[in-house]
């Protein structure tokens, strides 16, 4: 599908001599004279490389077609995690690098959303959200309440986050999978 360079955004898909790139983002410069310019910095899915390339705006680029599909996570091996189509029970193998430091935070049975490019994989997005409890935590310092102040704790995947003072060993919290935040105290 073709399209113009302005109208690329962060998360599409296009074609460049070859290769699927995916935009990072896009900004456009508009200098005194002379036609607007798309500089784009985009990532290539397969190889993990980052690039910079510029457009003029109206130039033409040929739009990639990715297929989004809910998978559900069954294991892990050497580094290769495993998922499953529940429609039609297709396996699809993912390298950990694909997926990123959200990867800890992965459990059996939980549903992701997997992109692909004609068959192969491009990137593998979990829930915003995972519950989680947590196996380690400082004990409460006296007078630590009262202020906004935060602890360190571990959690049961080894993550280490930051929770308020309340929170001890054995609590159940809810955390962001894309940087690992605490969020709240989960709801039993």
């Amino acid at each position: 599908m073709k399209d113009t360079a302005i109208n690329l955004r962060a998360g599409n898909a296009f074609m460049h001599e070859g290769k699927l790139l995916v935009v990072v983002k896009n900004e456009i410069n508009q200098p005194g004279k002379g036609a607007s310019v798309a500089q784009i910095e985009a990532r290539d899915p397969l190889m993990g490389t980052k690039t910079n390339l510029r457009f003029r705006t109206q130039e033409s680029i040929e739009r990639a077609d990715l297929f989004e599909t809910d998978y559900q996570f069954l294991f892990e091996t050497d580094g290769v995690y495993t998922f499953m189509n529940n429609e039609t029970f297709e396996q699809i193998e993912v390298a950990g690098d694909l997926i990123g430091s959200p990867k800890a935070y992965l459990q059996e049975g939980m549903i992701c959303a997997i992109q692909t490019h004609e068959g192969a994989p491009i990137s593998v997005t979990l829930p915003k959200t995972v519950v989680m409890t947590v196996t380690e935590a400082d004990p409460v310092v006296k007078g630590q309440t009262q202020s906004s102040s935060y602890k360190p704790a571990v959690l049961e995947n080894g993550e280490r986050v930051l929770v308020p003072p309340h929170i001890e060993t054995g609590t159940r919290i809810v955390v962001h999978t894309a940087d690992g935040a605490y969020s709240e105290r989960a709801k039993d």
